[in-house]
């Protein structure tokens, strides 16, 4: 098995190449910054049919200036004909960290990749595959969020990794997590840097960290990944001018929201460009979106209506003021256009159009007989923020002012911009750590679907409820007209399987994250039918 702690550290993931092992008593952050060669194995994305950016990341074990790497492609794991490859320069300068764009490629197609340095030593091997072209029967995406290496193994990512009936890999957000471990930390598992994670060389030392994990490096290592940020890359419910878990003690804003894009661009399999579609033949349209850090406008702050002398009356004047402003924005202007066109575009093009989004769209309100499911031991801190929620939901608010549901003018004109064009929209969403099944509606109409995914380790609502999750799944669905099911209380990811006639999505709950399994404890599967807008259940 291979671990990650503060006396033995393997890199080079589950193909066990390229390993390097830290002495007895060595410190986990000298071994990560101590490491050379190819440190972090490789990585694919930004998929296109006849394209594929590359990643890998090496340190030469004498020089502080740069390297050129080499990469090489092929139809086998052998490499007896290379087809495609290049080179790249790498350094100091960017952790390190190579990207390469191999362009050449034939549609459809499985192949294999490496990396070559000057010594001659060879990185571990990775498996991608191209888009299709034209006619395409079925697509299989694996879908993740919420990864936090502190509270749980990854075992989501080596049960997908194993599973052999997917195209594409895609990450809406929280890829890792910025706090501490004054926030938790599971026995077992490490986590470096150990403070809150501000500068550059914080963030670099936590990828390096989590880029170690041996179940995450097998998944980039089998398929390419379409990824984007949310916040927990930068810091907590970020938007473009700071962050809820940003203080002023902590410095300028600014700083280190370029500080965490820089690093985020070095250390991932992506490129610079801030949104981008990928065309799967005729069958579907992906889109990744980016919500967080470029136009996002500042969550409305309704706590203080509930701290009024009388909450009722600046609730109501809150929801028919500042909550409906159309100029909150999700996505700023330039990129609402962007989807607009595109789904336009893409209409008669493609059956479905897919979009990735970092939080959730779909209406969500507080069952009003919510807090009989909590703890008797929770704070009452915690208690008071339920019962404030049941209040706002009295009066038709939402939940979280942080999703789609604190932005209402944007979200009608997303989803009016689908209906104009006449695309048959499914969502695909994070962010909540739980499993949500929603069909979308704009004006009275359907307008789509949605497959909210649950997270890979972070907890969810059961840490706060007593109660079966069976009867608070229920409880929510009651309680919410777009909401069609939900699980509350479980880790895992969702499996997408597209095809001309309809997209199935399945959530895969493992049986824990507490200690390294890939069992699951079950699944649940829900349907949408092309032309439907709205799940068969």
């Amino acid at each position: 098995m291979f671990t990650i702690d503060r006396r033995s550290l393997v890199l080079g993931g589950a193909f066990g190449l390229g390993a390097l092992s830290l002495a007895p008593g060595g410190a986990l952050a000298q071994g990560l910054l101590g490491a050379s060669g190819f440190t972090h194995a490789v990585a694919s994305g930004e998929p296109g049919s006849d394209t594929m950016l590359l990643w890998t990341r090496y340190v030469p074990a004498d020089s502080d200036g740069v390297v050129r790497l080499d990469a090489e492609v092929a139809l086998d794991r052998d490499f007896t004909k290379v087809l495609a490859g290049g080179s790249v320069r790498t350094g100091l300068y960017r952790d390190w960290t190579a990207k390469l764009t191999v362009d050449g490629l034939s549609p459809g197609t499985v192949y294999w990749y490496r990396f070559i340095a000057p010594d001659g030593s060879k990185s571990p091997i990775g498996r991608t595959k191209t888009l299709p072209v034209g006619t395409v029967p079925r697509f299989g995406l694996g879908v993740f969020s919420c990864s936090n290496l502190p509270v749980g193994w990854f075992n989501a990512y080596g049960h997908a990794a194993a599973e052999r009936g997917l195209d594409l890999w895609m990450h809406v957000g929280d890829y890792f997590y910025e706090y501490g471990t004054d926030h938790g930390l599971l026995e077992g598992r490490v986590l470096e840097p150990e403070h809150e994670i501000l500068a550059i060389a914080d963030y670099r030392l936590r990828y390096a960290c989590y880029r170690a994990d041996p179940d995450l490096q097998q998944l980039h290592q089998t398929a390419p990944m379409v990824a984007f940020w949310d916040d927990h890359e930068s810091a907590n419910d970020s938007w473009e001018g700071g962050a809820q878990n940003h203080q002023r003690t902590e410095g300028d804003w600014n700083a280190r929201r370029a500080a965490a894009m820089q690093v985020y661009r070095e250390w991932m399999p992506v490129s610079d460009e801030p949104w981008k579609a990928y065309a799967i033949g005729s069958l579907a349209t992906l889109y990744r979106t980016e919500s967080r850090l470029l136009a996002r406008t500042r969550q409305a702050n309704i706590e203080a209506t509930f701290k009024a002398a009388d909450p009722d009356a600046a609730l109501k004047a809150f929801r028919d003021g500042v909550w409906q402003d159309p100029s909150a924005t999700m996505l700023g202007s330039a990129q609402e256009s962007w989807l607009a066109h595109a789904f336009k575009a893409k209409a008669r093009d493609t059956a479905w159009q897919l979009v990735g989004m970092g939080t959730i769209l779909g209406r969500t309100v507080m069952p009003a007989d919510s807090v009989g499911w909590l703890r008797p031991d929770l704070s009452e801190k915690k208690i008071a923020s339920f019962r404030d929620d049941v209040r706002a939901a009295a009066l038709g608010m939402p939940m979280w002012m942080d999703r789609w549901d604190g932005y209402p003018a944007a979200r009608s004109r997303l989803l009016g911009a689908a209906q104009r064009a006449d695309v048959d929209l499914v969502m695909l969403s994070g962010d909540s750590h739980n499993a949500w099944a929603y069909a979308l509606s704009e004006d009275g109409y359907p307008a789509g679907v949605e497959f909210a995914g649950h997270s890979v380790t972070s907890g969810g609502m059961e840490g706060s409820c007593a109660a079966d999750p069976k009867v608070v799944a229920r409880g929510f669905v009651a309680a919410n007209k777009e909401l069609q099911w939900a699980d509350t209380s479980q880790r895992g990811y969702m499996m997408i399987e597209v095809t001309p006639a309809e997209v199935t999505g399945e959530w895969r709950f493992m049986r824990t994250v507490k200690t390294r399994s890939t069992e699951l404890a079950g699944t649940h599967r829900m349907i949408v039918r092309r032309g439907r807008r709205r799940f068969d259940v």
